[in-house]
């Protein structure tokens, strides 16, 4: 059984699962492995602190086509506070139009976190799509009227990702399921892909049986062999329980973390005119602390600092390689959706 979507079609991959990202860190090896295994790897807008977000997104792009000639996608992160996503949404678009390679397989540019506007309102990003580009654009939806802004602007797809996922989230605090439902309601012929919670086979049946195209996942994959995370951080999830996150205000929204001496020491805003308020008072010095805080333990192994993990870690319980992770989640849905209808007497 080959499960075939309109999100595999359309990004011409041969299972519904894509990596989700994950800024500001590396998925490189991970965007490989992913891709590879018959999924969607998606490169991260890698923003470490002294490193160039353009020039890493160029080299990951180029280390990509080296490694693999399968499909792949990437992210820019377009929240107010993310002051290079406007170049990237003018610079990456051209880079990719003059590197063959790249244009051929980078077929997915996945925008979140701020406004789905401001990738399609690029000059360069519709001259790719002009060029003979294949590429879609999918942009995260974290809330039904975020979604609206979505099919407003035109996207090609949606990531509808719940309050159990890791990251940034809304002020709704809306579950993946009730949001799902939500969405398709209202919006049916839209290709989605589901985000937040999801790590095995019977997630990936109940997506596609509500009407999602696929899944992505990040916990579930930052637990693999090939994920360019430290070992340390790794090495939390398969012991973890559901309840060992816990959301506080991040860089651009609510957070979802793991429960560590950075977490207990933050709290969380109640709405966005609070978290703007907070952001008109922030220090330069405030921000890098915090730029600090998101990446160098996530590097170096010190899982003190911000560790973004899902509810999703409830149900994983090893380190294996992206190839058999996307083989047992793919078997199992198979099975869960043959037995499901094997089931229902009409």
């Amino acid at each position: 059984m080959v499960i075939e979507t309109n999100v595999t079609k359309l990004l011409g991959i041969k299972h519904p699962i894509l990596g989700a990202p994950m800024a500001p860190y590396y998925t490189t090896e991970l965007t490989i492995a992913v891709s590879e295994a018959g999924g969607l790897g998606v490169l991260s807008h890698t923003g470490l602190i002294g490193k160039s977000t353009v020039n890493e997104m160029k080299s990951n792009m180029e280390y990509v086509v080296e490694h693999t000639d399968k499909n792949f996608g990437f992210n820019i992160k377009t929240t107010r506070m993310q002051t290079d996503a406007h170049s990237l949404c003018r610079i990456i678009p051209k880079f990719i139009m003059n590197n063959p390679k790249i244009k051929e397989q980078c077929i997915y540019a996945l925008t979140s976190a701020g406004t789905s506007r401001t990738l399609p309102e690029s000059k360069n990003f519709q001259k790719l799509r002009e060029s003979g580009s294949n590429i879609k654009h999918f942009h995260v939806a974290p809330a039904l009227w975020l979604a609206d802004k979505c099919v407003a602007t035109g996207v090609d797809g949606m990531v509808i990702t719940g309050n159990e996922g890791a990251g940034h989230q809304s002020y709704e605090k809306v579950s993946t399921l009730v949001l799902l439902q939500q969405v398709r309601k209202k919006y049916p012929d839209i290709p989605i892909v589901g985000c937040g919670g999801f790590a095995s086979g019977e997630g990936l049946a109940a997506a596609l049986a509500m009407g999602a195209g696929a899944v992505a996942m990040g916990s579930r994959f930052i637990a693999s062999k090939e994920s360019d995370f430290h070992d340390n951080y790794k090495n939390i999830i398969p012991p973890a329980k559901a309840g060992d996150t816990k959301l506080i205000t991040g860089f651009a929204a609510p957070c979802r973390l793991w429960k560590n001496k950075y977490t207990v020491s933050h709290s969380l805003v109640s709405d966005k005119s609070e978290k703007m308020a907070e952001e008109q008072n922030i220090t330069t010095e405030e921000l890098l602390e915090m730029a600090e805080n998101y990446s160098t333990p996530i590097i170096n192994g010190n899982i003190d600092g911000a560790m973004p993990l899902g509810q999703s870690i409830g149900v994983i319980n090893s380190i294996e390689t992206v190839s058999d992770i996307i083989d047992t989640i793919v078997k199992s849905a198979e099975n869960y959706i043959k037995n499901a209808v094997n089931s229902i007497k009409y």
